[in-house]
C-alpha cells in the first residue's frame, strides 16, 4: 500500500467522514418514506454499498495510521 502523508491522510479521512454522514443522512430519509419506487429502491441500495465502501476505507486508513 502507498504511504501517505499524514496531512493528508487527515484531509482524506474527513472527506470520507463527510460522505458517510451524507450517505447516512439520505438513508435515513428514505427510511421515513412509506413505499419506495423501484428507482429509489434501487438508489437505497446503491448507497448502502456506497456507505460501506467508505467505512471500509476508513478504516483502512485509519489502521494504517
Amino acid at each position: 500500500m502507498k504511504a501517505i502523508a499524514a496531512d493528508s491522510r487527515d484531509e482524506i479521512v474527513a472527506a470520507l467522514i463527510e460522505e458517510h454522514r451524507q450517505l447516512d443522512e439520505r438513508l435515513r430519509s428514505m427510511e421515513t418514506q412509506r413505499f419506495l419506487t423501484a428507482a429509489e429502491q434501487v438508489e437505497y441500495a446503491q448507497l448502502k454499498k456506497q456507505k460501506l465502501r467508505a467505512k471500509d476505507r476508513l478504516t483502512r486508513l485509519r489502521a494504517t495510521a
